[in-house]
């Protein structure tokens, strides 16, 4: 039979209640107590009993993580990120794909299954501006991405324009100075390709350098496919450019595919830079110059937020915290 806290209590000579304080990690218990209690659990092989624990606390030990996208490498390597710094906090993470559907995201937060966590960390793609009240919810919420700002939540998100301003400041410092762009979404206003898009065309007006839409390619999803056809397009009208700015890495590696299929040279004919920061652009042909957007920070911060939320700090004002970046010189860029 399985080891029980009356077993641990008996074999190390203390309390029930003194094995229980331990456990739980509680201070200002001597160390040699402690040290009776850890040697006879490991002795006994004993785990404590989480389930009781968690309806003791009236907590279930678990959270959920939204992403619109897991075949998104992004969200894949955010996803991992949030897993490891939840475990490191012995929390269990339920994860829910929405599909960047906003009727899905809407019904995800109105869903009973989110009775099984304590919290949600959320990163809409389908939602809006015009669904932040849909954000006020009666359970702990933190909020990713770039879709809604300024709502009742905790908001923990990256420098879209600073980011994509310094990716295209790069490139204008290798001598580029016709930037073409991979990813746009034609009509957008709030969103990532919105805000990087500025942060490209306010790096061009402090450069002196003229907006150019011939050289902008414009899709709806950001994956590799629609990296290289966004990249085909500019080509085939035939517009000159001496670099490229693909909005997220794997944009980029579609078309710099592209650019080495139609005979040009990356980066002696054309500078290629990415963003995102994932792990994979390390390893392309050449390697690809990437912005890192803080990608571990937020997992890391986006989890901390929500347990101090579940923990307690539920009255505190809503707060918006923002990562770091960094640009990550590789060969694609290299001055030639």
């Amino acid at each position: 039979m399985a080891a029980t806290l009356h077993d641990v209590a008996r074999l190390a000579g203390v309390s029930i209640k003194t094995v229980s304080n331990v456990i739980n990690d509680y201070e200002h218990i001597r160390p040699a107590t402690r040290a009776k209690v850890e040697k006879a659990i490991g002795e006994l092989g004993y785990t404590p009993n989480l389930t009781a624990r968690n309806l003791r606390s009236g907590r279930t030990g678990a959270i959920a993580l939204a992403l619109p996208d897991l075949s998104l490498a992004y969200f894949a390597e955010l996803a991992a990120q949030v897993i490891h710094e939840a475990e490191a906090a012995g929390v269990v993470v339920l994860v829910e794909q929405t599909g960047a559907d906003r009727e899905r995201e809407l019904d995800l937060l109105r869903s009973s299954r989110l009775k099984l966590t304590d919290g949600l960390i959320f990163s809409p793609l389908g939602m809006g501006p015009d669904d932040v009240a849909a954000l006020d919810v009666p359970y702990p919420l933190v909020l990713l991405g770039e879709r809604i700002f300024d709502g009742p939540t905790d908001h923990v998100t990256m420098r879209n324009v600073d980011a994509a301003r310094a990716a295209t400041e790069h490139l204008i410092a290798q001598g580029r100075r016709r930037i073409a762009v991979v990813g746009a979404h034609e009509g957008e206003i709030v969103g990532s390709a919105a805000l990087r898009l500025q942060g490209y065309r306010e790096a061009l007006d402090a450069a002196g350098i003229e907006y150019d839409d011939s050289i902008v390619g414009y899709t709806t999803l950001w994956h590799r496919a629609n990296g290289a056809d966004s990249m085909r397009d500019i080509l085939a009208r035939g517009a000159e450019f001496d670099a490229v700015f693909g909005l997220n890495d794997t944009l980029a590696l579609g078309a710099m595919r592209v650019l080495q299929e139609a005979g040009l040279r990356v980066p002696h004919d054309v500078s290629v830079i990415g963003f995102d920061g994932l792990d994979e652009a390390a390893y392309s042909i050449p390697s690809l110059t990437t912005v890192d957007p803080g990608r571990g920070w937020i997992a890391k911060t986006a989890v901390s937020t929500l347990l101090a939320r579940i923990g307690g700090k539920a009255d505190a004002a809503p707060q918006t915290l923002f990562a770091d970046y960094r640009i990550l010189e590789r060969e694609s860029s290299a001055s030639s």
